[in-house]
């Protein structure tokens, strides 16, 4: 598949918006700015068309509105997200108490708890032509309202008025309409060249692309601009990151990207995707699942052998989560895999040659761990070519709403409904249960919570979101008030973990962030020092 040919049409603050984020998809797509709206804008696009070809059309607002009915190119509207609306209200309020939000069509319904919580007085309008929108900003200024939250054309016509405008879109939201016209143009060339009944090989491996990465913290660009530099080489990379951070969610859009970037050399064949947790695994087992086995090499061995996760993800990439769990016997036999790049089966005697790339995740400190000897230093120096850090919940500041309106809207899917715009309303309401905690279970735990949230909606359509309810569905939350769940789970002991879960390997294994198999092994280690 070529590059994807959009166009943004867009003028004032949204054009300049559109310039300042394509660059990250110049991998992937050749992106045309038209700096011109509405009449004119269908008319250049309609003369573009007669000469060149478009794959999708990225617009906002009555500007695409317009256009999505006057061409015959799919137009991408980029939507308003509640954490857009959310971070517009802070920055109105610490200009005023008193804020006017202009939308195209409509109003943002249920916005009294933003006004409590926020301590704003909110006066909504909406237009429809840009005399509309001209007509709302004189009776806001008449009511002595002088700030105003809304989108390019509102700021144009604030600055008109002596008005000071907050525009609307963040680089989140514009970046989201670039993902969709990608995706939009990548399902309109299968759909045209993928022969009915026929599904790619390995299409299902992946499953997260950069798409999911949800979040416009400085600490999450520097993650999106590290997987698309880390996409242009082959080289290992270690991704570390508290439990529930998004790991492998990581890993994978680095291979996706790797594919994109690769498309040239593929010649149409699958780059497979294999993951395996090395922790989840017993040591006896986990050799086996790495590097295959010969027919008869132990007893069960099935007939004919088997091939390792290495030869399956020949051409690919091998992900190993967990990598820190991995026994030191099988470290040394993974730095010869890496270091010549062949595969012995158990009980064979003949090399296999592989071409894979390798990924690892863990939770653990391995530099540390590789001072005190529990990991070969040569090992992690070969494993770390390429470092990745990705930061815990709690460091990434209001990146927890765009994530949990995004999980909630997922959790509803789920439910086949859709998410009441009331419903983001009455979530964000609750400003200081999302802040004012730690989030040690971090992505993971706030998916489980907005599960939660959403099966409670669906139950009880008639009852609010509060911050009570939130509490309520958060049993882990009051268990982590004690005082040896404020210790790092890497700090703590098993001695202490332990003791403090009185002796159950199910709630300690989850606190630690590992498997049962690894708690056990741990376990056993211990008490064999002992």
């Amino acid at each position: 598949m070529q590059k994807t040919i959009i166009w943004t049409v867009s003028v004032s603050r949204l054009f300049t918006l559109f310039r300042d984020i394509s660059p990250e998809f110049s991998a992937q797509a050749d992106i045309t700015p038209l700096n011109i709206g509405f009449e004119q804008a269908a008319a250049e696009v309609r003369e573009r068309l007669k000469t060149g070809h478009c794959d999708a059309i990225i617009s906002a607002g009555s500007n695409g509105a317009y256009l999505k009915s006057h061409v015959s190119v799919p137009v991408i509207i980029v939507k308003v997200s509640g954490f857009d609306v959310m971070q517009a209200l802070a920055q109105a309020r610490e200009i005023s108490h008193k804020v006017g939000i202009i939308n195209y069509q409509k109003i943002i319904p249920s916005l009294d708890e933003f006004q409590k919580n926020f301590g704003l007085r909110i006066e909504q309008r909406s237009y429809i032509t840009a005399e509309d929108a001209r007509a709302q900003l004189k009776s806001l200024k008449a009511m002595g309202i002088n700030v105003v939250v809304g989108a390019g054309l509102i700021m144009d016509l604030a600055q008109e008025l002596g008005m000071t405008g907050i525009f609307i879109y963040s680089t989140e939201t514009i970046r989201q309409a670039f993902y969709d016209a990608i995706e939009l143009s990548r399902i309109s060339y299968d759909q045209k060249t993928t022969p009915i009944g026929y599904l790619p090989e390995n299409s299902t491996k992946i499953r997260h692309t950069i798409n999911d990465l949800i979040g416009a913290s400085p600490l999450m660009e520097s993650v999106r601009q590290n997987i698309m530099l880390y996409a242009r080489s082959e080289a290992t990379v270690l991704i570390q990151g508290e439990s529930g951070t998004g790991k492998e969610m990581v890993a994978q859009a680095i291979h996706h990207e790797y594919c994109l970037f690769n498309q040239h050399k593929r010649n149409k064949a699958p780059m497979p995707f294999v993951a395996v947790n090395c922790g989840a695994i017993p040591e006896n087992l986990l050799e086996a699942e790495l590097f295959g086995y010969e027919e008869g090499a132990f007893t069960g061995s099935r007939r004919g052998g088997r091939a390792g996760l290495f030869e399956m993800a020949n051409g690919g990439t091998l992900f190993l989560d967990e990598i820190g769990e991995m026994p030191l016997v099988l470290q040394t036999r993974l730095l010869r895999v890496l270091e010549e790049m062949t595969v012995v089966r158990i009980g064979g005697y003949r090399p296999l040659q592989v071409n894979v790339r390798v990924i690892c995740a863990t939770h653990c400190d391995l530099d540390s761990w590789v001072k005190e000897g529990r990991f070969r230093a040569d090992l992690f120096y070969r494993l770390g070519v390429l470092r990745m850090q990705v930061p815990s919940l709690h460091q990434r500041g209001d990146d927890i709403f765009m994530l949990a309106e995004r999980l909630l809207k997922l959790a509803f899917a789920g439910l086949q409904q859709s998410l009441p715009a009331f419903r983001v309303q009455q979530l964000f309401s609750c400003h200081g249960f999302f802040r004012q905690y730690s989030w040690p279970g971090n992505v993971r735990e706030l998916r489980n919570l907005m599960e939660r949230v959403a099966l409670f909606c669906s139950a009880y359509p008639e009852k609010s979101i509060t911050q009570e309810l939130l509490e309520n569905l958060s049993p882990e939350r009051k268990t982590t008030t004690h005082d040896v769940m404020q210790i790092n789970p890497l700090d703590a002991s098993l001695t202490e973990v332990m003791d403090y879960f009185k002796g159950d390997r199910q709630a300690a294994a989850q606190y630690l962030g590992i498997s049962r198999t690894t708690l056990w092994r741990r376990l056993k280690q211990q008490k064999s020092k002992n």
